[in-house]
Protein backbone atom coordinates (compact mmCIF):
# COMPACT_ATOMS: atom_id res chain seq x y z
CA UNK A 1 0.00 0.00 0.00
CA UNK A 2 1.59 3.13 -1.26
CA UNK A 3 1.30 6.94 1.35
CA UNK A 4 -0.39 9.23 -1.32
CA UNK A 5 -0.11 13.18 -1.26
CA UNK A 6 -3.52 13.49 0.97
CA UNK A 7 -2.69 10.66 3.16
CA UNK A 8 0.51 12.03 4.36
CA UNK A 9 -0.96 15.34 4.61
CA UNK A 10 -3.44 13.50 6.50
CA UNK A 11 -0.76 12.16 8.70
CA UNK A 12 1.10 15.61 9.23
CA UNK A 13 -2.39 17.29 10.27
CA UNK A 14 -2.65 14.35 12.87
CA UNK A 15 0.69 14.99 14.48
CA UNK A 16 0.33 18.43 14.27
CA UNK A 17 -2.83 18.55 16.28
CA UNK A 18 -1.33 15.66 18.86
CA UNK A 19 1.97 18.02 19.56
CA UNK A 20 -0.64 21.03 20.17
CA UNK A 21 -2.78 19.34 22.70
CA UNK A 22 0.11 17.95 24.10
CA UNK A 23 1.63 21.04 24.38
CA UNK A 24 -1.70 22.80 25.88
CA UNK A 25 -2.10 20.10 28.62
CA UNK A 26 1.62 20.33 29.28
CA UNK A 27 0.88 24.80 30.26
CA UNK A 28 -2.03 24.40 31.90
CA UNK A 29 -0.06 21.98 34.24
CA UNK A 30 3.24 24.17 34.63
CA UNK A 31 0.50 27.14 35.41
CA UNK A 32 -0.90 24.97 37.74
CA UNK A 33 2.71 23.77 39.65
CA UNK A 34 3.83 27.33 39.54
CA UNK A 35 0.76 28.88 41.40
CA UNK A 36 1.04 25.93 43.88
CA UNK A 37 4.68 26.75 44.40
CA UNK A 38 4.11 30.38 44.53
CA UNK A 39 1.22 29.84 47.21
CA UNK A 40 3.43 27.94 49.73
CA UNK A 41 6.48 30.06 49.07
CA UNK A 42 4.18 32.99 49.86
CA UNK A 43 2.88 31.07 53.40
CA UNK A 44 6.74 30.60 54.19
CA UNK A 45 7.81 33.96 53.66
CA UNK A 46 4.95 34.72 55.67
CA UNK A 47 5.51 32.75 58.65
CA UNK A 48 9.40 33.47 58.36
CA UNK A 49 8.51 37.37 58.53
CA UNK A 50 6.30 36.67 61.56
CA UNK A 51 9.10 34.47 62.90
CA UNK A 52 11.34 37.71 62.16
CA UNK A 53 9.37 40.18 63.69
CA UNK A 54 9.12 38.32 67.05
CA UNK A 55 13.24 37.99 67.16
CA UNK A 56 13.20 41.07 66.64
CA UNK A 57 10.78 42.10 69.73
CA UNK A 58 13.32 39.54 71.74
CA UNK A 59 16.19 41.64 70.82
CA UNK A 60 14.85 44.87 71.49
CA UNK A 61 13.24 43.30 74.59
CA UNK A 62 16.65 42.07 76.18
CA UNK A 63 19.18 44.94 74.87
CA UNK A 64 16.51 47.57 76.90
CA UNK A 65 16.43 44.95 79.74
CA UNK A 66 18.70 46.43 82.90
CA UNK A 67 19.59 42.74 83.79
CA UNK A 68 20.55 41.86 81.26
CA UNK A 69 22.96 45.04 80.63
CA UNK A 70 24.10 44.00 83.99
CA UNK A 71 24.95 40.24 83.42
CA UNK A 72 26.73 41.38 80.08
CA UNK A 73 28.57 44.29 79.93
CA UNK A 74 30.65 43.86 83.22
CA UNK A 75 31.37 40.39 81.51
CA UNK A 76 33.46 42.23 78.67
CA UNK A 77 37.21 42.90 79.12
CA UNK A 78 38.03 46.91 78.82
CA UNK A 79 41.05 48.73 79.09
CA UNK A 80 41.46 50.88 81.71
CA UNK A 81 44.76 52.67 80.33
CA UNK A 82 44.38 56.41 79.34
CA UNK A 83 44.10 57.45 76.74
CA UNK A 84 47.38 59.59 76.78
CA UNK A 85 49.50 56.89 77.92
CA UNK A 86 47.90 54.46 75.10
CA UNK A 87 49.30 56.67 72.66
CA UNK A 88 52.82 56.86 74.20
CA UNK A 89 52.93 53.24 73.68
CA UNK A 90 51.09 52.83 70.86
CA UNK A 91 51.92 54.21 67.06
CA UNK A 92 48.54 56.56 65.98
CA UNK A 93 47.75 53.71 63.04
CA UNK A 94 47.40 50.96 65.76
CA UNK A 95 45.56 52.83 68.06
CA UNK A 96 43.07 53.84 65.09
CA UNK A 97 42.76 50.27 64.30
CA UNK A 98 41.93 48.74 68.10
CA UNK A 99 39.24 51.36 68.25
CA UNK A 100 38.02 50.14 65.21
CA UNK A 101 38.11 46.11 66.38
CA UNK A 102 37.11 47.16 69.88
CA UNK A 103 33.64 45.52 70.64
CA UNK A 104 31.39 47.92 72.37
CA UNK A 105 29.30 46.98 74.90
CA UNK A 106 25.90 47.67 72.95
CA UNK A 107 27.65 45.01 70.38
CA UNK A 108 27.73 42.62 73.41
CA UNK A 109 24.27 43.27 74.50
CA UNK A 110 23.18 42.16 71.31
CA UNK A 111 25.69 39.06 70.79
CA UNK A 112 24.07 38.11 74.05
CA UNK A 113 20.34 38.03 72.93
CA UNK A 114 21.01 36.40 69.81
CA UNK A 115 22.78 33.94 71.06
CA UNK A 116 20.14 33.85 74.40
CA UNK A 117 17.52 33.79 72.07
CA UNK A 118 19.22 30.73 69.83
CA UNK A 119 20.30 28.67 72.34
CA UNK A 120 16.84 29.20 74.53
CA UNK A 121 18.60 30.10 77.71
CA UNK A 122 20.69 32.85 79.18
CA UNK A 123 24.20 33.09 78.57
CA UNK A 124 26.99 35.12 79.42
CA UNK A 125 29.47 36.82 77.57
CA UNK A 126 32.56 36.60 78.94
CA UNK A 127 34.82 38.35 76.35
CA UNK A 128 34.54 38.92 72.61
CA UNK A 129 37.09 40.44 70.01
CA UNK A 130 37.30 41.10 66.64
CA UNK A 131 38.57 38.82 64.04
CA UNK A 132 40.73 40.11 60.85
CA UNK A 133 38.98 38.57 57.74
CA UNK A 134 41.79 36.56 55.40
CA UNK A 135 41.58 39.06 52.97
CA UNK A 136 43.46 42.09 55.63
CA UNK A 137 46.04 39.84 56.16
CA UNK A 138 48.88 39.82 54.01
CA UNK A 139 52.30 39.04 54.36
CA UNK A 140 54.59 40.89 52.48
CA UNK A 141 56.75 38.03 51.39
CA UNK A 142 54.06 35.49 50.31
CA UNK A 143 52.95 38.25 47.94
CA UNK A 144 56.39 39.00 46.85
CA UNK A 145 56.83 35.39 46.14
CA UNK A 146 53.51 35.62 44.31
CA UNK A 147 53.98 38.39 42.16
CA UNK A 148 57.84 36.79 41.18
CA UNK A 149 56.39 33.47 40.88
CA UNK A 150 53.90 35.03 38.38
CA UNK A 151 56.29 37.21 36.30
CA UNK A 152 58.52 34.20 35.61
CA UNK A 153 55.83 32.87 33.53
CA UNK A 154 56.16 32.92 29.62
CA UNK A 155 53.47 34.58 27.59
CA UNK A 156 53.50 33.84 24.11
CA UNK A 157 51.42 36.33 22.30
CA UNK A 158 49.78 34.92 19.25
CA UNK A 159 49.97 37.07 16.37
Amino acid sequence: MALTFTGLMIAAVLVGFGCAVTYVILQRTLRRTMSDLQLTMQQQLNVLTGTLKVLEARVAELSSSPAVRAAVVPAAKTEVVPPVAREAVRPKIELEKQQQEEVTPEMLVVIAAAVTAFLGKKVRIRSAKMLQSPYEIVNPWSQQGRVFVQASHNLRSRG
